[in-house]
């Protein structure tokens, strides 16, 4: 029971956490105006490097939008595990 609790919260603030950052990105995309690569998202959140005087507007959040998903997907594998120890109880 107590790793089931631990496992929801993991995966509820890996979720947050990674959606706070996709909203805050998403806010900040609208005002740049020069941006390299496909996405303007992407790059308001990663970032990339600086070529030469140019001002480089990004908010170079990927290390915490990756380590936010990486808790998300550890509290998601611990609720698994825990489910299926549950039902394999259940059932035999």
């Amino acid at each position: 029971m107590q790793r089931t609790i631990i496992g929801g919260f993991f995966f509820l603030g890996g979720l947050i956490f990674a959606g706070s950052i996709i909203i805050a990105g998403s806010v900040f995309a609208t005002s740049i105006t020069s941006w390299s690569g496909d996405s303007k998202l992407w790059f308001a959140i990663f970032g990339d490097k600086q070529y030469g005087d140019e001002v480089v507007q990004s908010l170079f959040l990927g290390f915490p939008f990756i380590l936010s998903i990486l808790i998300a997907l550890i509290g998601a594998a611990m609720l698994g595990y825990e489910y299926y120890l549950t039902f394999k109880r259940l059932f035999s």
